[in-house]
């Protein structure tokens, strides 16, 4: 099957090998800017190709700097939650040792 590229689905991702854009035939000759060069946008494209591949990754070290810092503002409530619970543990405990020991007395 020998079907030219989309734009979704270029043929190729690498902008030096990519064919050139063909004039409209819709806009009139010369409508655009005379200063404007072929390899100038094939530098910009590739630059901008560069910086787009690195934003995910910038974005999962800035996601995991956030997960970081919220941990560590979880750390003193996850301890202080752990220390009530085994104060509670250790209140119970007591209070079954003095119950027994009520009761080995009263024997």
């Amino acid at each position: 099957m020998n079907t030219a590229g989309t734009i979704d689905r270029p043929l190729t991702h690498d902008p030096q090998k990519q064919a050139p854009m063909k004039p409209s035939t819709y806009e009139p000759s010369g409508s655009a800017n005379q200063d404007f060069t072929t390899s100038g946008a094939k530098d910009s494209r590739q630059n901008r190709t560069r910086e787009m591949q690195l934003i995910p990754e910038a974005m999962a070290r800035a996601h995991m700097r956030e997960r970081l810092r919220e941990a560590e503002r979880e750390r003193p409530a996850v301890r202080l939650a752990t220390a009530r619970r085994m104060q509670r543990r250790a209140e119970r405990a007591s209070r079954r040792a003095r119950r027994a020991l009520a009761m080995a007395v009263m024997q």
